[in-house]
């Protein structure tokens, strides 16, 4: 009897300490970089980010490997380029499958897959066998029984939603309708959700001056300029707020209540065109900032107030080989280096993407070290470990004093910095130790110093002997698995009581 009410516990307990059913803030990975980092340093500086969801565009069997035993919640897709295929061939979609989800999970957390992206808009041909991809794919799922833990999707552009406001007079494109009615009903049966792209910079920019920049950038309004549906009598100070609601009201319009809506993609560019003036940096961090609050902090929509909607930021790194605009290149968060493109502002707001914390800690040579094993790590360092040394050269902040112990110093914090300051990213075979005395002088100041603000790359990664994902080891679960240890303790010693 004691034994059956432990396993009892034992299962609430856990279950309830490992669920993650609130809103969440995560990112999409494009992959369009002229040196798209490997994938145990993406891992590494999402752990270091806390971020716990993740967007992919494939499903890159690299990547799936990676995020292996990290615990971030994955969305896998299917291409664009595979659609028809998978579309009219219900086993080529089972191969999909196999490949692509059943070979990976559970050690990688797949919940989703999206099936294509704004299809209807971008690939018209393919429109009409969308729903059947979409089901081949669960039924695929279904047969391997992991139905009830993979969502089936697909991303959906906000522009087919017309006369998009007031939010309560919005509606689909009724052209699509013949796409859209049987995706509904599937959402519906599967308990899944409407995947939508919001992007109030596009609505912004569109508009010809008739969306303020304050509306789309969620800068707070008096209640006087606030957007209000005439219909409803329902406030609106974003632009995000209104598009989501345009939303569940076109789906009402088609007497669907009571399936959620999923933000896949938004964000806003950090630089643009001589015609994009309003993409800057200012505005990206504003933008995203208040996003990552706003969904956070459960404030929902004036339609559905206390029901956050979850949100992937478009997206973790700038992609400069994207074609187009200036902007096109410029939506990420971090450089290809893990170097933040700004320090968001996100005081009071969590862990989730805080890269505006400083951790002053610093990777020193050891003194007495081997000269010949310290040269060996500052060649790694600066060679295979991808620093930029280049402080380092004759003339420059940090070439004085010339000497293998102050330059491999230099070269091991930069790396360390990098790395996210992960206690594995100082050893360098022994030659390195964590020191809390900024080694900075005189002009040249170390990355992460306080002498440098805003340099600081918060990632996690493996040491340069490791190309395991597992070697940065899920960092932020630590609170979780302390929380678990004390719940069994209180476990342990209620069914001791019952044992006596």
């Amino acid at each position: 009897m004691a034994l059956h009410l432990l396993l009892l516990l034992l299962t609430t307990f856990l279950s309830a300490a490992t669920a993650d059913d609130g809103p969440f803030i995560g990112v999409n990975i494009g992959t369009d970089l002229s040196d798209m980092p490997h994938p145990t340093q993406v891992v590494a500086l999402l752990k270091a980010q806390q971020i716990r969801h993740v967007r992919l565009y494939d499903a890159d069997q690299a990547m799936l490997i990676a995020l292996a035993k990290s615990g971030i919640e994955v969305v896998v897709s299917v291409p664009n380029e595979e659609l028809l295929a998978i579309g009219q061939s219900n086993s080529t979609a089972a191969n999909w499958v196999s490949r692509n989800v059943v070979a990976h999970y559970p050690a990688t957390n797949i919940t989703v897959i999206c099936v294509g992206s704004e299809v209807l808009t971008t690939l018209p041909n393919a429109a009409k066998i969308l729903v059947n991809a979409i089901k081949y794919i669960h039924s695929a799922l279904v047969a391997t029984n992991l139905d009830r833990q993979i969502k089936v999707t697909t991303p959906l552009p906000s522009n087919i939603i017309l006369d998009s406001f007031p939010p309560s007079q919005a509606f689909f494109n009724r052209s699509m309708n013949s796409i859209l009615v049987p995706l509904l009903d599937f959402l519906q049966s599967t308990d899944s959700f409407l995947a939508l792209n919001v992007y109030p910079y596009y609505d912004y920019m569109k508009s010809n001056g008739v969306i303020p920049l304050e509306y789309a950038l969620f800068k707070p309004l008096p209640p006087n300029k606030e957007a209000v549906d005439s219909n409803t009598l329902l406030h609106y100070s974003n632009v995000f707020d209104a598009v989501v609601d345009a939303a569940y009201f076109a789906m009402s319009f088609l007497n669907y209540t009571n399936i959620p809506v999923v933000v896949t993609e938004s964000g806003w560019p950090s630089r643009g065109d001589s015609n994009e003036p309003d993409a800057t940096v200012d505005n990206a961090n504003t933008y995203n900032s208040n996003l990552i609050k706003h969904v956070l902090n459960k404030t929902g929509t004036p339609k559905h107030p206390g029901i956050a909607v979850s949100t992937y930021i478009y997206e973790l790194y700038n992609e400069d080989n994207k074609p187009g605009l200036v902007s096109e290149k410029n939506w990420g968060l971090f450089d290809a280096n893990g170097e933040p493109i700004y320090i968001l502002h996100l005081t009071g707001s969590g862990a989730v993407l805080a890269n505006d914390t400083t951790n002053q800690t610093f990777c020193i040579a050891k003194d007495g070290a081997d000269p010949k094993m310290v040269q060996a790590a500052l060649d790694w360092a600066c060679g295979p470990g991808k620093v930029d040394c280049s402080d380092l050269l004759q003339g420059q902040p940090c070439y004085e004093p010339d000497n293998v112990l102050a330059h491999a110093t230099y070269a091991f914090h930069a790396y360390y910095t990098k790395m996210g300051k992960s206690p594995e990213a100082c050893d360098f075979n022994g030659v390195a130790t964590v020191s809390t005395t900024d080694p900075s002088h005189g002009s040249c100041i170390f990355p992460g110093s306080h002498g440098k603000n805003g340099t600081l790359s918060n990632i996690t990664a493996p040491s340069m002997n490791s190309t395991s994902s597992d070697s940065s080891a899920s960092d932020f679960h630590g609170c979780e698995l302390m929380r678990i240890r004390s719940i069994l303790m209180v476990i342990g010693f209620l069914v001791w009581g019952l044992v006596l």
